[in-house]
């Protein structure tokens, strides 16, 4: 794959690390035997930085580019998500009613009636029946991906070391 520069990221779409490349899988190498790739990677990615180091994790990830509150090396973000009432913006569930008496006898079975009541007309601080409002949705998380297409992310193992200027 050409003349990469140690550390340089490429996507493939085959299933195989080429030799001298390794998976963004978040492998951990030992510095003794890396120690230019080390001292490019430092523990960005993890490791103990005495004896190891890690190489970047892209298993299930998006790659961001630095700036904008984004550090190298920093990881974020959720596979799936469960909504809570504060994520949520402000809001009202307006509900239409006929405020004109009911002509039933009994208001049992009836979503918004109170039974034992003999009039059914609205009043002033009328509390609902305790069915009238309640929680809706089964606070299950939600996959919270954008569409994807699954490729492979490799690190050159080996390479030209890159030059700052």
């Amino acid at each position: 794959m050409s003349n990469p520069f140690l550390c340089e990221i490429r996507i493939v779409s085959f299933n195989f690390a080429p030799k001298g490349w390794a998976f963004c899988n978040g492998q951990i190498l030992p510095i003794n035997q890396n120690q230019a790739l080390f001292s490019l990677m430092g523990t960005t990615y993890g490791g103990n930085g005495t004896t190891n180091f890690a190489l970047p994790n892209l298993q299930g990830r998006t790659p961001f580019h630095t700036g904008s509150g984004f550090t190298l090396g920093q990881v974020g973000g959720e596979q799936n998500h469960t909504l809570i009432i504060t994520e949520m913006p402000a809001h009202t569930h307006n509900l239409q009613v006929n405020s004109v008496a009911a002509d039933a006898s009994s208001a049992v079975g009836s979503f918004f009636g109170n039974a034992g009541a003999s009039n059914y007309a609205a009043t002033a601080d009328t509390s609902m029946a305790s069915g009238a409002i309640a929680s809706a949705g089964g606070g299950q998380p939600h996959n919270n991906l954008s569409p994807y297409l699954v490729l492979n992310f490799v690190v050159a193992l080996v390479g030209i070391f890159p030059s700052r200027n």
